[in-house]
């Protein structure tokens, strides 16, 4: 049903008087449009449990490399994406690692993480129009399989992803995958997806309002769906309101049911952010619903092997309370009080805040209900504007992580660190 919906309105958009696009028409070559950057990448996670669970960190250096060829000319254009990755591990060895929300590196058969890791991939991509298909190695980022790269290295998927713009303001996007990359871990399968079907849009119907519907199956895990609205309303010159909700469904397969131990199948999700913005503040008021008879409250991301989780990748969670917790449990509400700052009215371009306090209740596991949860997010990110270091960035991020007794099968107490420094080249 969900599919013949998202083709209706697709059908709709096309019937609209908008300028057709011929992004291929623009093509300048295989060689000309191509580039080659590498990012340098030093990350450290340390999360100190509480309740007596033991702590975790890890630290490593990484190198990304990503290719990115041009279009032949011609009608057809065909051109090659490529990537490479190489991470070096600093520190979290035997004890310290392990900990399933850091993992930089997998842990062996003996207990120990890898002292480093190395893959790479490549896809063959074909241009009609404006609109691609893409078949090999890729890094999607769509609201129902959005690969994570907020580790030392990015997850990465293997199949087909067809994205036409042939319409301004309109994103149509369908694929198939069929293997997933752990993050942590080397091999082209190293996640153990069975397989993953996505298919979905968004259209900028006009300058201040956005949409999206998505869709996706995975294959014996489950079936979700995705809904986003976004409005901007503009205040004064540098004043704004933007309301941006976003949901979910999904329904659990029978099958998985059974092997995971769930306590149903069905898990709905929605969140609702009003963000005013007014000069270089930012202030945010967020509420966030989970609702539904699955213990799983919303299940998301992870790896099928190993972990036993869905695997449709660690960033696919388009909603306002996600920090360290998710906010995502069975029955949780979660209310947020946000604040972001962007110091470049003050003489100090490329240095910005954030802060969120995040609350949420009525949260059941299998033995209780009405369990809490509260955490306090704080980030500082700083980004060199000019001279030889130019676009490096340092983040410093921390959670303070409070969980109830009555939650403690959801979610642990604890405090976060995170300092990433991020410094991207561009060799071509």
């Amino acid at each position: 049903m969900l599919n013949k919906r998202i083709s209706l309105i697709a059908l709709g958009m096309l019937s609209a008087t908008q300028a057709m696009a011929n992004d291929q028409a623009e093509s300048k070559g295989f060689v000309e449009d191509s580039s080659l950057k590498v990012l340098l990448r030093n990350a450290y996670i340390n999360r100190d449990y509480k309740d007596g669970n033991q702590d975790k960190a890890e630290w490593g250096q990484a190198a990304i490399g990503t290719f990115s060829s041009g279009f032949t000319q011609g009608t057809v254009g065909v051109g090659v994406d490529a990537f490479g990755l190489y991470a070096l591990r600093l520190d979290g060895g035997k004890g310290r690692s392990g900990a399933g929300g850091i993992d930089f590196f997998k842990q062996g058969d003996s207990g120990n993480a890898a002292d480093d890791l190395s893959k790479g991939g490549a896809a063959v991509k074909f241009r009609l129009s404006s609109t691609t298909l893409a078949y090999g190695d890729q890094m999607p980022a769509l609201p129902v399989l959005n690969y994570d790269n907020s580790r030392l290295l990015p997850e990465s998927y293997t199949g087909t992803l067809i994205t036409s713009r042939e319409i301004k303001g309109l994103e149509l996007n369908a694929g198939r995958f069929t293997a997933e990359s752990r993050k942590s871990a080397e091999g082209r399968d190293s996640g153990g997806l069975k397989s993953i079907n996505v298919l979905g849009g968004s259209y900028q119907f006009t300058e201040q309002f956005k949409a999206a519907l998505y869709a996706s199956d995975v294959e014996d895990v489950l079936k979700k769906q995705y809904v986003n609205a976004n409005y901007v309303f503009p205040i004064d010159k540098d004043q704004s309101l933007t309301l941006d909700f976003n949901g979910y469904r999904t329904k659990l397969d029978d099958s998985y049911v059974r092997e995971s131990g769930a306590t149903g199948d069905d898990n709905k999700i929605w969140s609702l952010a009003a963000t005013f913005a007014t000069g270089p503040h930012s202030f945010t008021l967020a509420h966030q619903r989970s609702t539904g008879d699955s213990n799983l409250g919303y299940a998301y991301g992870g790896y099928q092997k190993d972990q036993g989780r869905v695997g449709d990748g660690g960033n696919t969670i388009y909603l306002a309370n996600s920090y360290w917790s998710d906010f995502n449990a069975e029955d949780e509400r979660s209310w947020q009080l946000g604040y972001g700052l962007d110091f470049s009215a003050f003489g100090v371009p490329g240095l910005s805040y954030n802060f969120a306090y995040v609350r949420g209740d009525n949260i059941t596991t299998s033995t209780s209900e009405g369990g809490t949860e509260r955490e306090i997010f704080n980030q500082f990110k700083y980004v060199v504007q000019s001279g030889p270091a130019k676009d490096l960035s340092v983040k410093v991020r921390s959670s303070i992580l409070r969980v109830s007794q009555k939650s403690s099968e959801y979610n642990v107490s604890g405090n976060e660190l995170r300092v990433f420094v991020d410094y991207p080249i561009n060799i071509f």
